[in-house]
This record gives structure tokens, sequence and C-alpha cells, in this order.
């Protein structure tokens, strides 16, 4: 979150559009000098909050192009409000994907330098592993990946049950048949982008397609585009209803991923997106963590299990995401995941 004294001067900023730094620190109600208003106003520029317009005398200072996907929202005060309180962007922002995100980089300095160093440490720690212990850790991690993915749709199997189930096939008692195949499908995906590493690279809509239909696999739900309206629980969001669009959204979608350079903005990108885009009938966030850890897999990188995720925050963050194309609540829960990753298993 952001300190008093900076969401403050987006105050300022906010309640005048355009403003000189000598007007900020004129119209602060904090007491701060000039000096911290101007360091202040930096550090802004650098986490993509502020921009400034002009040089010199002439620099005015106003919100950055991505101030509103960035921005510090408490989560936890954002849902106080129920849905029908909420005000929200209701549809599908057809500006998100093609212009806005193409433009933004979605980490600062520090935050990207920040998961630098343990892709290096996860890197270091790998070197020193036979293939057999990688691969055993790999396993692992694709377990927990497996029941957590699934937990977070309502999957009932505990983590040991799901141990048992992907190791031995033995089903847990009492559980339903449906419970027992999302776990079989995520393993059966997650073994494939580790044999195919490179099947996602460069990434196409019909690759996506492929992967989903590994996860539905059994569960009655429909393949590839879906063709009908789709509701979100909990959210008044309505995403696309036109098959047409939505398999533009995705193409884009692809374009933008298959473009950038930096390995985490891709991963990210494509954890929310396939979640927005909503292109399928069932199981978009499934196939969101399945692609989004392909990518990981594909350049190298460290895959993500979302183990210690709580099920709520994830969805709040997803919610916040959709509801106001902010990102800033699943980035803090990427960038605590691949730690988290990169400590536990390798």
């Amino acid at each position: 979150m952001l300190d008093i004294k900076s969401e403050e001067i987006l105050r300022v900023i906010g309640d005048h559009s355009t403003i000189s730094s000598l007007a900020i620190h004129e119209n602060v109600s904090i007491q701060m000098s000039y000096a911290t208003v101007k360091r202040l106003l930096s550090k802004l520029i650098s986490e993509n909050l502020v921009q400034v317009v002009g040089r010199g005398k002439g620099a005015r200072y106003q919100f950055g192009t991505a101030y509103n996907l960035l921005y510090p929202i408490d989560v936890d005060t954002y849902f106080e409000k129920e849905i029908d309180e909420r005000s929200i962007q209701e549809g599908f922002n057809l500006m998100l994907i093609s212009q806005l995100l193409s433009k933004i980089k979605l980490f600062t300095s520090s935050e990207l330098a920040e998961l630098e160093v343990l892709q290096t440490e996860y890197s270091n720690n790998i070197s020193n592993l036979t293939s057999t212990e990688y691969t055993k850790e790999l396993e692992r991690l694709a377990i927990d990946l497996s029941w957590k993915s699934s937990q977070i749709e309502g999957n009932t199997y505990s983590l040991l049950e799901t141990e048992r189930l992907l190791k031995e096939q033995e089903t847990a008692d009492g559980k339903t048949k449906d419970d027992a195949t999302m776990l079989l499908n995520h393993k059966e995906a997650l073994d494939f982008i580790i044999s195919e590493p490179n099947y996602i690279s460069p990434l196409t809509v019909s690759r996506i397609e492929d992967i989903h239909s590994l996860l539905i696999k059994g569960l009655g739900v429909d393949r590839n585009i879906r063709t009908r309206r789709v509701g979100i629980s909990g959210t008044n969001y309505k995403p696309l209803d036109n098959e047409h669009q939505i398999k533009e959204a995705l193409q884009d979608m692809c374009d933008l991923v298959n473009k950038r350079d930096c390995v985490f903005e891709k991963a990210l990108l494509l954890l929310v997106l396939l979640s927005y885009i909503q292109a399928f009938g069932d199981g978009n966030k499934r196939t969101a963590r399945i692609i989004s850890n392909a990518v990981l897999i594909n350049k190298s990188y460290c895959p993500i299990s979302f183990r210690t995720i709580d099920s709520i925050e994830y969805k709040k963050a997803m919610l916040l995401f959709y509801e106001q194309n902010n990102i800033n609540a699943f980035k803090k829960i990427f960038i605590s995941q691949f730690e988290f990753a990169v400590k536990t298993y390798f």
C-alpha cells in the first residue's frame, strides 16, 4: 500500500487533473517539505501512477495511463460494499488489451528486481539437483498446484487425498467422480506442458483451446470458444457474449503476450486476461493458471503452485480486475506465490 503522504499527493493531482509540483506542495493537507513532494513524485512516476508533462518550470503532473490499473486499492474495504452497491465497469473493456496494456509496464523496477533475485536463486538451486531430485520436486509442485487450482473452483479433495489420487489412482471416499476427474485432468495438463515446453511458444488461440480441452475432459463442459452468454457469481461484470469478439480478444491477448519480453509480465497477463475474457463455458481460471505456468516453464522460470493462497483472497483479487480493471491485488498474489514456490520446492 502507498504511504499516507503519497496518497495525499495523488488526491491533490486528482482534484486538479494537471498541476505543478509547487502547487501540489501548496495544496497538500499533510505537512511535508517541497523536497519530500518532489521525492514522492519521482517514486510515483517510477510506479507508473503519475506522469509528467513538460520540463523545468513548465512541468505539470497528472495521473499516468496506468493509474487505474495499478493503483493499490484496499481489497477488504472495496468488498465491504455488496455486489449491487459497487460502482463498476459492467462490460468488457474493449480498449484494455489492445491499447492500455500494450503501453504499460506492470511491475515497478524494484518489483522486477525482487523477482529476478528469486529467479536467480531458483536457477542456482536446480543446478545443484540431480535429474531425479528435480523431477521429484516438480512432481510435488504439480500435486500442490492440481489441488489448489481445483480447490479454488470448489473441489473438496484435501491435499493428502489429492496426493493419493495422483500417485496411486486411489479415489477418496465420499467425494464425487467429477472432483477426482478435475484433479486428474490438472495432472495430465501439467504433465503435457512439462513434456512439451515449447507448445505455447508462440501462444495461439488454438493452443489455448487444446489446454482447456485437457482440463475439462469428462466433466460435461463444452469445448472450444463459447457461443452463449455466461454469468459470473459474485459480480455484475458481464463478459463478451459474441463468439467473434471473444476470438478477437483472445487473439489480441496472444499478440500482447507474444510481444512482451518480460516473462513475469507474460505470466501475469495470462492469469488475469484468460479469466477476464471468459472464453469458455467453464474452466477459464484453471486454464489461466496452467498456461501461465506453461510460459514460466517454457522460459526455465520457476512454476507457481498457489498452494498458500486463500481461495477467497484469490477470487476477490480476480473480481477486482473484472470490475475495475485493477491488477494491483493480483500482482501481489503473483509475487508472493512466486517467492513461495522458489523457497519451498527447489
